[in-house]
């Protein structure tokens, strides 16, 4: 039996071929070797006699029979190597040493020499050559197999691909393959990429659950994969805007009323100090004030004084006291997440519309198990939960906000879109001599924005003599060609458009337009200041047979809508403010 394969593997050594080759007619003199006798004189002659085939394949047998028999004598070392100055075939002596033959590697070994090596390992052993330890002996056991099996090795995180279904606003909705380990900003970037629309850094998917009325952002650092998975059948994922995500990095003492926020250690009060205190995890701020609390598994409501500190939600047994007998814990904000109740009233009886509620991780449409709290007004509503996000993430939450902010200015000038422009930087000016100054007097600056006012309506007038009436008279064209703006919703109620402006931030300057349901001819501007939703009745009226739209019985006209929200988002002038973000509806 040889070494490397069955008993007649030898045969197709390349070297035992060249000796096989060797013994053709043709050179017949090279058949002498180590261990092969010589031939027969009478081959030396073999042009004129012929080779006898019968004579060679003995020689040749017996020669075999010589060296399996001295291989059986010859162990191995580890190393694959036989031991110095013992060559194989040659049997040690007491006094002598045998004369020493090499061994070809051709030549075939008996698979025994190898079985005896486990026997008299440490016998055989010599002092003169060290074994070399064998680096992967795991794979040479008995009963380990030299390979792994294809179901071994776990698949890697990353290679694991899955679908999630978005939805939008209007109902569409669209499928996308994603990563393990793609984040909602991932995610919300493609959804963008595809619907074409402008990234501007406030779009957010949305966790919903219709079954319980809840829902709440993702934050951009979250794995959408880890959330689908606490998630029911009966929940979905929304892409909705946002403006008002990171808002509180902006202007954090609107969001933190002065009565709410108590601190352990002295603090100047200042909006950089109230944000460090907030982000620094050594801090101990709290918010605290009274909650209307709904006691699990009953349908009555308490109003309770609650406090929320980075250990957790705590309510006081005893009136407003907060020593440690007396407080209970209500809710941990390692393992829940924060959402906002969509219908707090109908649906679980709340005493306001200002609901949110601390969902465990754990629950997925057990309503049982929530943690439902009612605010007074919205403000303080914004404020328990912005403080639980801060106190939640921390320092991830102004991580996110400012990545962004990093990536804009990395840009070069000329990838910036054409009409970024700050807003400190619009100033009033004069173009009616042969140079243009800046209007500084705000009288002067109020009269030039009238004038140019006028030249809007004297450039409609002109048109307007072109031609009668027709599909594309300006007259015509003025009361349908803000349909194709973003910012214009149609035909919905004041409750679906103050539902909409909640949903996407309550900013300053939030707004959307729609049509008036008490006046089939007039429209409604809808605006979000100081977190409160107010109207604005947008009124058509005639002026030299031409038609013109305005928020100030006439004082500002304008020829169509568009050019009124042109110029109320670059002068607020009987707004509360100016219109700097729409809430825009886009289709998957």
């Amino acid at each position: 039996m040889a070494l490397a394969g069955g008993p007649d593997s030898f045969l197709h050594h390349p070297y035992y071929q060249d000796q096989v080759e060797q013994t053709s007619p043709r050179r017949p003199g090279n058949l002498a070797g180590p261990g092969f006798p010589a031939p027969p004189d009478r081959l030396a002659n073999h042009q004129e006699d012929d080779v006898d085939l019968e004579t060679l394949v003995n020689d040749m047998d017996a020669s075999l029979e010589s060296l399996c028999a001295a291989a059986e004598t010859a162990p191995l070392l580890r190393n694959g190597q036989h031991p110095r100055g013992r060559p194989p075939g040659a049997r040690p002596l007491q006094g002598q040493v045998a004369p020493r033959q090499r061994l070809q590697r051709s030549q075939p070994m008996h698979i025994l020499a190898v079985r005896r090596l486990h026997q008299g390992d440490q016998q055989l052993r010599t002092s003169s050559l060290p074994a070399i330890p064998n680096p992967f002996p795991e794979l040479c056991g008995p009963g380990s197999p030299p390979a792994l099996t294809p179901g071994s090795v776990p698949p890697g995180p990353a290679a694991a691909k899955q679908d999630v279904k978005v939805f939008s606003e209007d109902g569409t909705s669209k499928v996308v393959e994603i990563l393990a380990d793609t984040t909602a900003r991932d995610l919300c970037q493609l959804l963008v990429y595809r619907s074409h629309c402008v990234d501007d850094n406030s779009w957010t998917l949305v966790e919903h659950h219709p079954h319980l009325g809840l829902e709440r952002c993702l934050e951009d650092h979250e794995l959408v994969a880890q959330v689908e998975s606490t998630m029911a059948s009966e929940s979905q994922f929304l892409f909705r805007k946002n403006y008002a995500k990171y808002e509180f990095f902006k202007n954090p003492t609107n969001f933190f009323p002065e009565q709410m926020v108590a601190w352990c250690q002295q603090s100047n009060g200042s909006q950089t100090q109230l944000l460090q205190n907030f982000l620094n995890s050594s801090s101990c701020p709290e918010i605290q004030g009274f909650l209307h609390v709904k006691e699990l598994g009953r349908k009555s409501w308490k109003k309770l004084y609650v406090c929320l500190r980075r250990s957790g939600l705590y309510c006081s047994t005893k009136g407003a006291s907060k020593e440690p007998r007396h407080l209970q814990l209500l809710a941990d904000l390692e393992d829940s997440r924060i959402f906002s109740l969509m219908a707090g009233r109908k649906q679980y009886g709340a005493p306001t519309d200002y609901g949110f509620c601390i969902k465990p991780n754990r629950v997925r449409n057990e309503a049982k198990e929530l943690r439902l709290l009612c605010a007074e007004d919205e403000q303080s509503r914004t404020c328990w939960m912005t403080a639980f996000r801060l106190l939640k993430y921390g320092m991830l939450l102004y991580q996110n906000y400012r990545i962004p902010q990093q990536r804009k200015a990395m840009l070069s000038p000329f990838s910036t879109p054409v009409r970024s422009v700050s807003e400190n930087s619009l100033v009033a000016m004069d173009f009616s001599g042969q140079t243009g100054r800046v209007i500084e007097n705000p009288a002067e600056a109020q009269s030039a924005a009238l004038e140019e006012g006028h030249a809007w309506r004297k450039r409609s007038t002109r048109m307007n003599v072109l031609g009668s009436q027709s599909p594309l008279h300006p007259s015509t064209l003025s009361t349908v060609i803000h349909r194709t703006q973003h910012w214009f919703h149609g035909r919905i109620s004041r409750e679906e458009s103050h539902r909409i402006i909640k949903q996407q931030g309550l900013v300053d300057g939030l707004f959307l337009l729609r049509d008036s349901q008490s006046n089939p001819k007039a429209f409604v501007l809808t605006l979000c200041h100081h977190q409160k939703i107010k109207n604005f009745q947008i009124l058509p009226c005639e002026d030299d047979g031409q038609t013109f739209f305005s928020l100030d019985d006439g004082n500002t006209k304008f020829s169509d809508l568009i050019q009124l929200v042109d110029f109320y988002q670059l002068n607020k002038g009987v707004l509360p403010c100016r219109l700097k973000h729409h809430c825009i509806r886009v289709a998957l």
